[in-house]
């Protein structure tokens, strides 16, 4: 199996204020100040590299953090400054992706954590707020997740949103509403929105089908 390779170049978190609540642009070595790469895989764990890739279009400006190995698990974070609510305004999140090489089976999503996060111990079932990002696997999973937490269990969109599968940059952002609506965009175009409550299990079925229930023995079918 073989992981991407991909560049996070901006990776953003913002209410409509404006306010800009995370912000990197890896522009700097003290990116590694800020962040922390998860060692919970031990030898399996891959490494980031710092930099701009095969292609790019400024050697230092276009610098970001790469998946350096294949077949490797990857996992780092970076904690935000202070808390934030979203509640009463629009939450936005944002970040670029760019897979170098044509892969198998890997994924390029970024998540937010609870405060309590063990980030050396960070893995795949470290409980999450939100999940974003595209996901490759195979000739049949190239998709962009948006999932959400909400009474412990991650809900995934009943949507199938696809995403970029070339070698290029994409920028990702999804919108979350006040008013329960959300849109997701890919290079600034709208490729999928609607009600969450539609789109995600948060509300349980306004109809459930009884297993026991059959016609009656005189039902008319006329």
């Amino acid at each position: 199996m073989k992981t991407c390779v991909c560049l996070l170049l901006l990776v953003g978190v913002v209410l409509s204020d404006p306010t800009e609540f995370f912000r990197e642009e890896f522009d700097s070595e003290s990116w590694r100040d800020r962040w922390v790469e998860s060692t919970f895989k031990g030898a399996d764990q891959g490494k980031f590299a710092w930099t701009a890739g095969k292609f790019y279009g400024d050697a230092d400006k276009d610098k970001g953090i790469q998946t350096s190995q294949d077949a490797k698990f990857y996992g780092i974070s970076s904690k935000l400054e202070k808390p934030f609510s979203n509640e009463g305004k629009p939450l936005v999140i944002q970040f670029t992706v760019k897979h170098e090489q044509n892969i198998d089976c890997g994924g390029g999503y970024i998540k937010l954590y609870p405060k309590d996060l063990d980030q050396k111990k960070l893995h795949g079932d470290s409980p999450y707020f939100v999940m974003f990002g595209p996901d490759i696997c195979g000739p049949g999973t190239k998709k962009v997740h948006v999932i959400f937490n909400y009474k412990g269990k991650n809900l995934l969109c009943k949507k199938e949103i696809r995403c970029k599968d070339d070698v290029f940059t994409h920028l990702y952002t999804l919108i979350v509403n006040p008013d329960n609506s959300y849109v997701v965009k890919i290079d600034n175009e709208k490729v999928e929105s609607g009600q969450l409550e539609e789109d995600w299990d948060f509300l349980p079925p306004k109809k459930i089908k009884d297993p026991e229930a059959k016609k009656p023995d005189d039902w008319d079918e006329r």
